[in-house]
């Protein structure tokens, strides 16, 4: 996916260092690399937002929230006019969540307690901690539903994934992607498991559904959409769309809509 800056957009309405915040961002907006002494929640509320560190891209629609601990170089980039919230969890509240970036599925109680954090000011003393610590209650029990899309280290795997990258829905196989490679179809196999925790079959999905997010998000039908993120008729893409990210295509794309 390209990282553009749009020219003339102008920053978030939040500032950098404020406890939480609210602002819509265009599409294209592109955050540079950067990194926060404290952790920091970033939530679509509309939207598409992805968070991209050395380990790897995590992409959240608006039904998932980014979580990046203390430390973390990272960017971001927004697909369609984002709703952004931001919410900075303070470093000696971080140990309550995982140390690792990631996406967490975003119930009910959790996106009226982010929405209430970011829209609200304080006007009882104690009242936005009271409010993050819900945050991080339902945080503590949501499950980990990374669309995480990790980048490889080994230079004969990283030219797969760029070639892959360059065209997604390209039908091609791993074994002659390993011809171009430079390397045989059983040892790129192998180095998808040990390096990136997944098969390739599966990384191509990931990288798939990540291509998918954005022509929904920018007005794509599913029908173009499957078919030009490689899928060979729109039943299958909705099936593993679904799995994947929780919702149809059509709900995602409703919601987008609506926001």
């Amino acid at each position: 996916m390209p990282e553009t800056r749009l020219p003339g957009t102008p920053p978030p309405a939040f500032p950098a260092k404020a406890p939480q915040g609210a602002g819509w961002l265009d599409h294209g907006f592109h955050v540079d690399n950067h990194s926060h002494t404290d952790g920091q929640l970033v939530y679509p509320a509309s939207g598409a937002l992805a968070t991209t560190t050395e380990r790897g891209t995590w992409l959240a629609p608006a039904n998932r929230v980014t979580w990046t601990p203390p430390g973390f170089d990272h960017s971001h980039r927004f697909y369609g006019r984002t709703d952004v919230r931001l919410v900075v969890i303070p470093a000696h509240e971080c140990g309550a969540l995982v140390a690792h970036p990631s996406v967490f599925a975003v119930s009910p109680l959790l996106r009226e307690a982010l929405l209430a954090l970011t829209d609200r000011l304080e006007t009882r003393p104690g009242a936005h901690e009271r409010l993050r610590a819900v945050v991080l209650d339902e945080l503590a029990a949501a499950p980990e539903e990374s669309l995480h899309l990790p980048e490889p280290r080994d230079d004969r795997l990283r030219a797969v994934t760029d070639l892959l990258h360059a065209d997604p829905g390209r039908a091609i196989t791993l074994a002659e992607l390993g011809r171009t490679a430079g390397a045989s179809e059983r040892t790129l196999s192998r180095l998808f498991h040990t390096e990136l925790g997944m098969s390739f079959h599966r990384w191509r999905t990931v990288l798939r559904i990540h291509h998918a997010l954005v022509h929904l998000t920018n007005g794509h039908s599913v029908t173009d959409t499957a078919m030009a993120c490689g899928w060979s008729n729109p039943s299958s893409f909705i099936e593993v769309f679904t799995e994947v990210v929780g919702q149809t295509p059509g709900r995602y794309q409703a919601d987008v809509r609506q926001g």
